[in-house]
């Protein structure tokens, strides 16, 4: 009987189990007889340097300090990437592969998934989430020199890669247009809940309050992810408004957080405002179900536009009305689900926020939407069905691939 593959994911953000699409992609393989390895940065409560969870094997390495400027960014990068090396070699002895996967960002991993198919005749996955170009063009609002090394860095990394896994139909855009992979070696996976273990659940007490609403917000406090203008407008609603019948929940964490809850303190709302940091399971369900409203406050940009965010999968999924800047994937994704604000203006995000407030009939409206639209577009299933192609790809080596059974397509917004 022939063994079954194992595979080893290296992803440098986050670490385990609280990245929910890569430990969904890890559980994904695990359940169809790959052995699963992990190497991820500790994080939370999950300190320990190797543990044996659900059945996955994840080895955790210290976080680097944190990034100031270009030469804080290439110490913290060489760091993280030399543990990961040592551990991917730590692993290989432990567990084995035969499969490397790498999440960017950074796109520096492929120097490690190079390092094991060239070297060992391993094969490379790379698992594209961010598109580091415009995400630097977004923050620094110029390219230049690290622009086009970015662009070059992304190159390297598709050259290597033996399959890619995209997650909507413009990232796979990129991957063959400015990464010269072949179509047919790039996969669209989505980040879409498993609706088995992605439910709602009884509110969380603690978090509601005595508040009569509660907008929501889940996700990483980066400076271009705009949580910022969400406390403004939460600032709008309670101080401008004078509204003191609504409350705000933001779960996460990030390098902008000291900076949020200063801001929120400053304008008076922290009594209004909540911050949770990281949550995953049951709390994080807990907290997605006491929502009212969710928020998307991602700013219209280059680098958003492009995006495929994982709180609109959730918040449809869990039938929360939520409200997000006019952006390309992101009215692809919601279509009818969501009301869109103008201009990155927090004032406009505030007006949509009360619209959903004040009016029951379209609260129910928008969460029937999302519901009927996850039902019939976001089905786990169907990604992990491509997920599996890939690997199927990666190892058959220079095989054809046949698409036909997993096909990616997301309809146009009515």
């Amino acid at each position: 009987m022939p063994r079954q593959p194992s595979v080893l994911i290296i992803v440098e953000n986050l670490t385990m189990p609280l990245d929910r699409r890569v430990w969904q992609e890890a559980r994904t393989l695990r359940d169809n007889g790959y052995t699963v390895s992990v190497v991820c940065p500790v994080g939370g409560k999950y300190t320990a340097s190797y543990e044996l969870l659900e059945g996955i094997h994840v080895f955790r390495h210290p976080l680097p300090y944190e990034a100031d400027g270009a030469l804080g960014y290439l110490l913290e990068y060489s760091w993280a990437l030399a543990w990961e090396w040592a551990l991917s070699v730590k692993a290989y002895f432990k567990v084995g592969f035969d499969v490397v996967q790498a999440c960017n960002p950074p796109d520096l991993l492929f120097l490690i998934g190079g390092f094991w198919k060239y070297l060992f005749g391993k094969r490379f996955v790379f698992d594209h989430h961010d598109i580091n170009p415009e995400l630097f063009e977004a923050k620094f609002n110029r390219r230049g020199f690290f622009h086009k090394l970015l662009t070059v860095l992304e190159r390297w990394t598709f050259k290597t890669a033996d399959a890619s896994i995209a997650t909507n139909e413009t990232f796979k855009e990129i991957a063959v247009a400015r990464g010269g992979m072949d179509p047919a070696r790039v996969f669209i996976v989505r980040s879409i809940p498993d609706v088995s273990r992605f439910k709602r659940v009884t509110p969380n007490p603690a978090l509601r309050k005595n508040w009569k609403h509660v907008v929501g917000y889940v996700g990483i406090m980066g400076a271009q992810d705009g949580v910022d203008l969400l406390v403004e407008a939460m600032d709008d609603l309670v101080n401008s408004q004078g509204r003191r019948d609504v409350g705000c929940v933001i779960v996460g964490s990030g390098t902008e957080l000291p900076h949020l809850q200063r801001m929120a303190s400053e304008r008076g709302l922290a009594e209004h405002i909540t911050f949770t940091g990281f949550l995953s399971g049951e709390p994080l369900l807990a907290a997605l179900s006491s929502f009212d409203v969710g928020v998307i406050p991602d700013p219209k940009n280059t680098y958003n536009d492009k995006i495929s965010m994982n709180k609109a999968f959730e918040y449809m999924t869990l039938g929360i009305p939520f409200v997000q800047f006019d952006l390309m994937e992101g009215r692809k994704i919601a279509g009818d689900a969501a009301l869109y604000a103008a201009d990155n203006s927090p004032v406009d995000l505030a007006r949509q926020l009360a619209q959903i407030m004040d009016d029951p009939e379209l609260a129910q409206q928008l969460s029937d939407e999302g519901k009927a639209r996850a039902k019939a577009l976001l089905k786990w299933e169907d990604e992990a069905g491509r997920l599996l192609d890939a690997y199927r790809l990666a190892l058959a080596g220079d095989g054809a691939r046949d698409s036909s059974h997993h096909p990616a397509s997301m309809p146009a917004p009515r």
